[in-house]
């Protein structure tokens, strides 16, 4: 006992031999070619009396049996670092959520409300347009004297990956109302106008007027510069926004380049979810036809010079002539 038998069998002479390695160099008949651990025999199988040793069956039992599966656990420290991954990709060059901290938005935007921001476009060359909401960093002080919001750890963290709303950034959110080249004007109490069109405002809170009468910034006629926006939040009487700014380095406006994006969607609360489509006022014929307002003071001018041209040529060739004849 103890020994396992390789393939033992009667020889010739009647004796028991043991089976022994086959030599490095013997010869193999023809059809009978097989690997180190596996028995003679074309079928691989081992010859009748044979069995195969304790290291044969091991072998056989691993190359049949397919490879045990990853336990879960295992693979879940991959899947977290895989999925943080993906949503920092996302948040940073796709959407952001945003919470809302004021009611300078309201009603469009309530308090708490969450947002998310398409920060996709502006890659792509898009700038703001009149009616979008749009979120963007403080351009000059806005926020200064504001209270600051303290996120724990873990806050910090899932705002950073973008997974929770941003809270502790200095971004504003309000609605674009003139881009460059518009003039926005405000008197008396409205309505608001953007290149002399008055718009029509339905988002604007109950009970506000469209313009403030009032000296700190509620009368205004501006002129927007290329490469800026002109911003003002829905809660006309409780919004401090390019009105109340004009003081600053930008003189209330908001450089297109401090845009994060436009708000799109409000994601939460559930029973608030919805759209931020662009008021229809703003695609009132006339709203963009800022550049041929422009040119219309200087219309005359260009006509009278244009006149002017042939009848100074004409002059000059009769005196050529008259000097000519003398």
């Amino acid at each position: 006992m103890g020994d396992v038998a390789v393939g033992a069998r009667s020889g010739h002479d009647g004796e028991e031999h043991r089976g022994h390695p086959v030599e490095a160099n013997a010869p193999v008949p023809d059809g009978d070619m097989t690997s180190e651990n596996e028995p003679a025999g074309g079928d691989g199988r081992p010859e009748d009396g044979q069995r195969p040793t304790t290291e044969d069956a091991r072998t056989g039992d691993a190359a049949g049996r397919p490879r045990k599966p990853r336990s879960f656990w295992k693979e879940l420290p991959i899947l977290v670092v895989i999925a943080l991954v993906l949503a920092l990709l996302i948040k940073t060059f796709l959407v952001q959520a945003f919470s809302i901290p004021s009611a300078s938005m309201q009603n469009t935007l309530q308090v708490g409300d969450r947002v998310l921001v398409d920060k996709l476009t502006p890659w792509f060359g898009s700038e703001p347009e009149r009616g979008e909401v749009v979120v963007f960093h403080d351009p000059s002080g806005w926020l200064n004297g504001e209270p600051a919001p303290t996120p724990n750890p873990v806050q910090r963290v899932l705002s950073w990956i973008g997974l929770m709303p941003s809270a502790n950034e200095k971004d504003l959110i309000k609605r674009v109302i003139g881009v460059g080249g518009d003039t926005v004007q405000c008197k008396n109490t409205g309505p608001l106008l953007v290149n002399g069109k008055a718009l029509n405002e339905p988002y604007v809170y109950p009970g506000n007027t469209p313009c403030t009468d009032d000296e700190l910034g509620g009368q205004f006629k501006v002129t927007v510069p290329k490469g800026y926006i002109w911003v003002m939040g829905d809660h006309r009487q409780n919004s401090r926004d390019s009105r109340y700014n004009q003081s600053d380095k930008y003189h209330g406006m908001v450089p297109v380049k401090d845009v994060v994006g436009r708000a799109i969607v409000k994601a939460w609360p559930i029973n608030r979810w919805g759209t931020l489509p662009v008021p229809d006022t703003f695609d009132q014929p006339g709203l963009n036809d800022k550049a041929a307002a422009a040119a219309l003071p200087y219309a005359p001018e260009g006509l009278a010079f244009t006149a002017l041209v042939p009848v100074a040529l004409w002059r000059r060739r009769v005196r050529a002539k008259a000097a000519a004849g003398k």
